[in-house]
């Protein structure tokens, strides 16, 4: 397991710099800090997710509306959104259309454990851009996970899955594990009681590397690979060219089956990295994005997998099998993803998206290039990244080695505070169909005088 190296010598320039932040944060924000001093006797750290409180600074913001690509919070200042729910929110914040489908059928109920029109239309929809005929919907990416890799052991009899070293799958299990550096399976840093030792669900490769793949299919006990067209929960990292047709031919090769995971990577197009690259998949996931702000997931299957998943489900007990859950498929979020898939997240839309995006990653590099900066920034579609780096990584290990906490929680703090909110997980900047040029234009001013600050 790598673990981020120092990527900025002057720490006591930091340290300073970080103070200044954080009293500019501690005065602006005196209504969010009565908030949270509120929330902490019933919340733990006061926030209603712990990994909420890794957001920079000694407190959350709290919101108190959404629009587009703004928000504003309690102390009253207006805040471009680059985060946006961290992809949840990247139709934008209450699309008109999705908010009026989600209304109406809210007025209509909720849930019935029985199908509505929009179950199918919606299914058509992603057949359409993700080119696999056969939808099953979820509450989440996690749980769409979890569905398809149990259908994988199904057909194929196998235990293991293999996924990407530093890949992200949401809160699946299996996905928690990376290599160590005598290149053993193991669990990942900050994993939170992994129930099993990784090694016994899981096989680990680096992202783009095909002989190490090859490898591990040829053992002959992976039931599925589990992957992101491109690595993008440790910075993107970009797949090389034909390491995706290789994928492919070895999964076919090794009777694997591929799954393809586009929650994150749908910010490449309209069809995600499958319609950008043309990608074959057995089965695809998406999430977050499509609901137009409610929970919402789904996952398609060709034709001859789903048929061998549905011939080995006897109907007496396909509701106690492991899959699906009591509120999967509900009617508002079926009406979500209809509108939002179909009125919002548009082919038109994410021109722009990619255009704003573009925008973004210019001003980034425009800083890195003034100041002769060691970074790097990458696009993926509609979402960019920067990382502490001097060239584009190639595999997760190298984006991981990349990080520098404190240098990370100054930057988006100094970002914050001038009204400007990016992922604060890592690096990363994503763009809503009415993200517009004079929002792009604060964050590459804001960047400039963050980099400034560090190397002027």
């Amino acid at each position: 397991m790598v673990r981020p190296e120092v990527h900025y010598d002057d720490r006591d320039r930091l340290k300073r710099l970080w103070q200044v932040e954080l009293d500019l944060f501690r005065s602006g924000r005196p209504e969010s800090e009565r908030l949270w001093r509120e929330a902490t006797p019933h919340l733990a750290d006061g926030v209603p997710m712990l990994w909420m409180a890794k957001w920079p600074g000694p407190w959350p913001v709290y919101v108190v509306e959404a629009a587009g690509a703004h928000f504003s919070c309690v102390d009253g200042i207006d805040h471009v959104d680059l985060c946006l729910g961290d992809t949840g929110a990247m139709c934008g914040h209450a699309p008109p259309a999705s908010v009026a489908a989600i209304g109406a059928q809210l007025a209509r109920g909720s849930t019935f454990m029985l199908p509505t029109a929009d179950a199918a239309v919606a299914a058509s929809l992603l057949a359409d851009r993700f080119g696999v005929p056969s939808w099953q919907f979820s509450l989440s990416a996690t749980d769409a996970n979890r569905s398809l890799i149990r259908f994988a052991r199904q057909v194929t009899g196998r235990r293991r899955i293999l996924v990407h070293d530093y890949s992200y799958h949401g809160t699946v299990d299996e996905a928690y594990a990376t290599l160590d550096e005598q290149g053993n399976v193991v669990s990942r840093r900050g994993n939170i009681g992994p129930p099993v030792p990784l090694a016994q669900t899981t096989a680990v490769v680096p992202f783009n590397d095909v002989a190490a793949l090859e490898s591990a299919l040829a053992v002959g006990d992976i039931a599925a690979v589990l992957m992101e067209p491109a690595l993008t929960n440790i910075g993107i990292v970009l797949p090389e060219p034909g390491y995706h047709e290789a994928v492919r031919r070895l999964c076919t090769r090794y009777g694997a089956v591929l799954i393809i995971d586009e929650t994150h990577t749908i910010s490449a197009g309209p069809g995600g990295m499958i319609g950008t690259l043309g990608l074959q998949p057995d089965g695809v996931v998406v999430g977050k994005s499509i609901g137009g702000g409610i929970p919402a997931g789904a996952y398609g299957m060709t034709a001859e997998f789903a048929a061998r998943v549905r011939e080995g489900l006897a109907l007496e007990d396909i509701d106690v099998g492991g899959v699906g859950g009591t509120l999967a498929g509900n009617a508002v979020s079926l009406a979500g993803i209809r509108a939002t898939l179909g009125e919002v997240l548009t082919a038109d839309a994410f021109e722009n998206m990619i255009d704003r995006c573009a925008e973004w990653t210019a001003g980034v590099q425009a800083a890195i290039d003034e100041f002769d900066v060691p970074w790097q920034v990458t696009q993926l579609g509609a979402r960019a990244e920067y990382s502490f780096r001097a060239t584009a990584p190639r595999t997760g290990t190298e984006a991981a080695a990349a990080d520098d906490f404190e240098l990370q929680q100054y930057l988006h703090l100094h970002a914050l505070n001038r009204g400007i909110l990016i992922t604060p997980f890592h690096n990363m900047a994503l763009m809503c169909p009415v993200t517009r040029t004079e929002d792009v234009a604060r964050h590459t001013v804001a960047f400039r005088e963050a980099v400034a600050s560090l190397y002027a």
